[in-house]
């Protein structure tokens, strides 16, 4: 069960009778992943958005980076990337010293509601993989409901949550500040270092990073075969 007490389906069901139509309707119209299905089958959709701050009520999207993983591979040829302009926002302030998108770059993009629906029809019928995945699903939850009308109800595997885990097993155990950020974490396995806060190697990163927290799993459980349940948030 979620929020509310009700399953994904039913809050797709449930939406899907409130969205306009459009992308989000669309998105709406395909069931969600069973999450019974083992991840050697699953298919899950990286994303990653840069923003200007936190809060989707005040805060706006500048990009969005997605790619898909089918099973134990990532799909680079399905990889995708956006610059959002919004015509009747502000700049983007102090936030281009995290992300580097100054005014210029921003104001060349396409509107939200062509971003947001480019992200929808590639995450039908897949899975939401992000790290510390509140933020894509704040911001696109709130896009959606502006747009369209209606929740974004999607299954989830949050990265930063699997690190919690993997960090947390004994009772009692602390984390050490900054150890689950995506960077500490691919630097404890020995992935390569990329540059941060651009959208779509963000993604490329958070994709990586579930595939060798899959493979630690698969090790520790060598007996059982792990599914989209055992994995989501």
């Amino acid at each position: 069960m979620s929020r509310f007490g009700r399953t994904p389906e039913q809050r797709r069901h449930k939406a899907l009778r409130r969205a306009a139509p459009g992308p989000l309707r669309d998105y709406l119209a395909q069931p969600l992943p069973d999450v019974s299905t083992p991840l050697d089958d699953a298919r899950l959709l990286a994303v990653d958005i840069e923003t200007t701050g936190l809060d989707p009520r005040s805060d706006r999207v500048l990009s969005i980076g997605w790619l898909p993983v089918d099973g134990s591979r990532v799909v680079l040829g399905g990889a995708g990337r956006a610059v959002v302009r919004d015509d009747d926002a502000a700049g983007v302030g102090q936030s281009a010293t995290v992300h580097g998108l100054t005014d210029d770059r921003v104001a060349d993009g396409i509107p939200l509601e062509e971003a947001v629906g480019h992200v929808l029809t590639a995450l039908t019928g897949r899975v939401l993989l992000a790290h510390f995945a509140r933020i894509e699903k704040d911001f696109l939850g709130a896009a959606c409901e502006r747009l369209w009308g209606a929740e974004l109800p999607c299954v989830v595997i949050d990265t930063f949550e699997l690190e919690r885990r993997h960090l947390t097993r004994g009772w009692g155990d602390e984390v050490p500040a900054g150890a689950l950020r995506l960077w500490a974490a691919r630097e404890r396995r020995g992935l390569p270092s990329y540059r941060a806060h651009e959208a779509l190697t963000d993604a490329l990163a958070c994709a990586e990073l579930y595939l060798a927290q899959r493979a630690e799993l698969a090790a520790r459980s060598p007996r059982t075969t792990l599914t989209l349940r055992h994995l989501m948030t």
